[in-house]
């Protein structure tokens, strides 16, 4: 072959690997399903969807304390980035105000791995807990939510913009899931209300 200039076919080049900015932060499985809480702000469960609107996808991201199930903290917008969840995250924080320290639990998404998610978690005394990868069932009461909203609120439609989808998720959250609607894990009350009577037992005693 070298005298008649041949050479042998080879397959592609391998490309180099190069690192992709920070490395991300896997947490244990703290929660480990253990989803009934004694208490409001012991354990937040966070997760993102996504919702069809004819301008494209909406993402929501949602903050759930296990003790009512109540909806704490939510966010949407057209791009699915840390942005999204940190804004959900903020609500609340900013709603609840928790004196002690709160579990926060989340699937090993890029936005639940990232610096930012991490340092915030940190910055309000809080432990990040995430579900094995590709396990949902370590989240169920995040996606049971979200179960929940399609089935009663948006039922396979498609909202004509994504300014329309956000207005009808802030009223089936806020209007309805939170303080009307009845709950199996809260003795068939709300969320609200469910809260609402834990506290004045509180007060009670």
């Amino acid at each position: 072959m070298r005298e008649a200039g041949l050479v042998s076919q080879r397959g592609y080049k391998r490309r180099n690997q190069y690192p992709s900015g920070e490395l991300s932060t896997v947490a244990d499985n703290i929660l480990d399903r253990q989803f009934a809480v004694d208490k409001p702000n012991q354990v937040w469960v966070t997760d993102i969807t996504y919702i069809r609107t004819h301008e494209g996808w909406l993402f929501l991201a949602v903050i759930m304390d296990l003790f009512s199930r109540q909806i704490v903290g939510w966010s949407m917008s057209h791009r699915i980035n840390t942005e999204l969840a940190l804004n959900a995250l903020l609500m609340a924080t900013w709603r609840r105000k928790p004196k002690t320290p709160v579990i926060v639990h989340s699937d090993q998404g890029c936005q639940y791995t990232s610096y930012d998610w991490i340092s915030m978690l940190k910055a309000n005394n809080m432990t990040p807990s995430m579900s094995r990868k590709g396990n949902c069932h370590d989240n169920a009461c995040a996606e049971s939510f979200f179960a929940l909203l399609k089935r009663e609120r948006i039922r396979r439609k498609i909202y004509p913009t994504r300014e329309a989808g956000k207005n009808d998720i802030f009223n089936y959250i806020e209007m309805f899931y939170n303080p009307v609607r009845r709950h199996g894990n809260n003795d068939d009350l709300s969320p609200a209300d469910y809260e609402q009577n834990y506290f004045m037992k509180l007060m009670s005693v």
